[in-house]
């Protein structure tokens, strides 16, 4: 991770905690725990939330095949333009809650994996409905959703829509994180 991106990361999150989470970007270690849950071979399309500076994003690139289609979201309007700058194969959507409809406008029906960075427990209670009904709504049958998150408070809220099929401590990052990994619910 470079300075320059460490300095664009915590200005945004001075500009807007409660949308960044952190002070600085995801830690090697957090982006494999997470990236590494997926079976690469069978994804053909894949969604990346709140994909910031892309500490996780790298990951994805460096394991997705050629034909797998990539949507990454980040509010953050230097971050996803220096975003579609580095990933130019990538497309680049500023809403995640608007995830369902820039999937179609891809011409995608449905996603295999879902990974996650945003700080779902910042959010008020209806964008979180929001968000995890349209990642829901995203999700083909079985597809996984992987999130990071600082703290368990999700929990409860997942389970609603997804079986939670574990929740990984990850100690080598700041903060230290949970990955959890769930499966969606019919």
């Amino acid at each position: 991770m470079n300075t320059n991106n460490n300095l664009l990361f915590l200005r945004s999150f001075m500009r807007n905690p409660k949308s960044v989470g952190s002070i600085i970007p995801s830690s090697r270690f957090l982006a494999n725990a997470m990236v590494n849950e997926a079976i690469w071979q069978e994804g053909t399309a894949v969604a990346e939330l709140g994909s910031g500076t892309g500490a996780i994003t790298r990951y994805v690139q460096t394991n997705a095949n050629e034909n797998t289609k990539v949507l990454l979201f980040e509010m953050d309007q230097t971050m996803r333009s220096n975003l579609q700058n580095d990933y130019p194969n990538f497309t680049c959507h500023p809403n995640a809650a608007a995830l369902v409809d820039a999937m179609k406008n891809e011409g995608l029906q449905q996603l295999d994996y879902i990974f996650s960075g945003l700080p779902f427990f910042n959010f008020e209670r209806t964008l979180r409905d929001t968000l995890i009904e349209q990642i829901h709504q995203a999700l083909k049958p079985e597809g996984l959703f992987i999130a990071f998150q600082y703290s368990l408070q999700m929990k409860k809220q997942l389970s609603e829509k997804f079986i939670i099929e574990k929740i990984k401590f990850v100690p080598l990052n700041i903060p230290s994180a949970f990955v959890y990994v769930c499966r969606k619910k019919e």
